[in-house]
């Protein structure tokens, strides 16, 4: 069905909260906090998870979530997505559930995301026949990146206690998302991707976060063949992103960088 949009609420809630602080002076400030609310996920009546976040785009989050988990097949199975922060949570309805629900929630996977992530039933088993193909890059096309993204980081700059994620295309930033939890903020992507028809094969996904398996495994399911990372990699990530013919580039600031895998495809500039 094309151009198929489900019916969604449009709920997100202010982000930034103030306090006041003693300096090490023992002047008092105001400062800015980050917001956080918790956020159950309903699918067709049956509570799939919480999941702590700033409640900025609490649909797409909830979107993105439910595909990444392959809780929800397409975007046509799902009827609507409503939020109600009075209850906090989020009511999802769709057409038809899927057949093997209760087989896929029976197998949870406690991840390293913060605040203990989820991956539920077999997708660490899905990815042993999927490639990728990463994209040629260079020293110069990743400052680019880096250089565009400088404006972003909004919250982080007012308060801190976030991770933010984009969506690049060039040195074009097309969204850019900020959440307590990065799996939150890849999710959300995932989500708008997924809402806006969006392909990730000509795109690079950014990361302010360490690129765990958990990250490396959704931005596969997003076709994204590139990530780059302020942070670092584990040894998971690491191997299933090399299995999967994705390029990591981590620990990324300024005009360093490290290049984990898709050595071949990086161009060295004389």
């Amino acid at each position: 069905m094309a151009n198929y949009r489900p019916f969604m609420s449009d709920e997100g809630i202010h982000q930034l909260h103030t306090t006041i602080v003693l300096d090490e002076h023992g002047e008092q400030r105001e400062i800015s906090l980050t917001g956080e609310r918790p956020l159950t996920i309903y699918l067709d009546k049956r509570e799939i998870v919480t999941l702590m976040t700033l409640g900025a785009q609490p649909e797409l989050l909830t979107l993105g979530y439910l595909r990444n988990q392959g809780l929800v097949d397409t975007l046509t199975d799902i009827a609507s997505i409503q939020v109600d922060w009075d209850v906090d949570s989020v009511a999802v309805t769709t057409h038809q559930s899927k057949d093997n629900l209760d087989q896929l929630m029976s197998r949870r996977t406690v991840t390293s995301g913060c605040g203990q992530g989820t991956m539920f039933g077999n997708l660490l088993d899905s990815f042993e026949t999927l490639q990728l193909q990463c994209p040629e890059f260079s020293a110069e096309s990743i400052y680019q990146v880096l250089e565009a993204l400088s404006d972003y980081n909004q919250m982080y700059k007012q308060a801190g206690a976030v991770h933010g994620c984009a969506l690049c295309r060039g040195n074009n930033i097309d969204i850019f998302i900020e959440d307590v939890g990065r799996h939150n903020a890849v999710d959300a992507i995932s989500g708008w991707m997924w809402l806006e028809d969006i392909d990730g094969d000509d795109k690079v996904f950014y990361t302010t976060g360490r690129l765990t398996s958990e990250m490396v495994i959704k931005v596969a399911q997003m076709k994204i063949p590139l990530l780059l990372s302020r942070s670092g990699v584990t040894e998971m990530g690491l191997r299933i992103a090399k299995q999967i013919g994705i390029g990591m580039i981590a620990r990324a600031k300024g005009k360093h960088f490290l290049v984990y895998s898709g050595n071949e495809q990086f161009m060295v500039q004389s």
